[in-house]
């Protein structure tokens, strides 16, 4: 289906407005469709990719350097951290190096939730099926471009 028929316009003023659009709808279009896979555990994709930064990292982060990493640079990260740790995924406790910063650790709780995630990998990729190698490539090519 095309943009057009998506959102009922039959015009754009120009390519570079249909391109805008066109990359809006799209995120939002995805976005919807991996919430689902997240909402099945009862997290959102903010503390998913908290969840990944600290499993990648190997050791405990500051918030800061989760917040450097992290894909929503508008996020709250204290507060998401907050959450993940009433749910038990991830500890806090003070910087042994500096008492004003807080490390954040992933816990056991985390990791296993992201295993059981790692298992909808396969899912949230269907999104992009009718793509193949060289189209991944070209789209990551010039999606990088826009933010040049």
């Amino acid at each position: 289906m095309t943009l057009q028929q998506d959102i009922q316009q039959s015009g754009f003023k120009n390519e570079y407005q249909k391109g805008l659009i066109n990359i809006i709808f799209t995120y939002n279009w995805l976005n919807e469709r991996i919430k689902s896979v997240f909402e099945q555990q009862d997290i959102t994709a903010q503390q998913f990719n908290i969840l990944r930064i600290l499993r990648g990292a190997g050791k405990p982060l500051s918030t800061l350097q989760i917040r450097q990493r992290m894909l929503d640079k508008m996020s709250d990260t204290s507060r998401i951290v907050d959450r993940l740790i009433l749910k038990g995924y991830v500890s806090k406790e003070t910087c042994p190096v500096d008492k004003r910063l807080v490390d954040v650790s992933i816990t056991t709780k985390g990791k296993s939730l992201l295993k059981v995630l790692d298992g909808c990998e396969e899912e949230m990729q269907s999104h992009l099926k009718n793509l193949d190698e060289k189209d991944l490539q070209k789209l990551n090519d010039l999606l990088d471009k826009i933010r040049g």
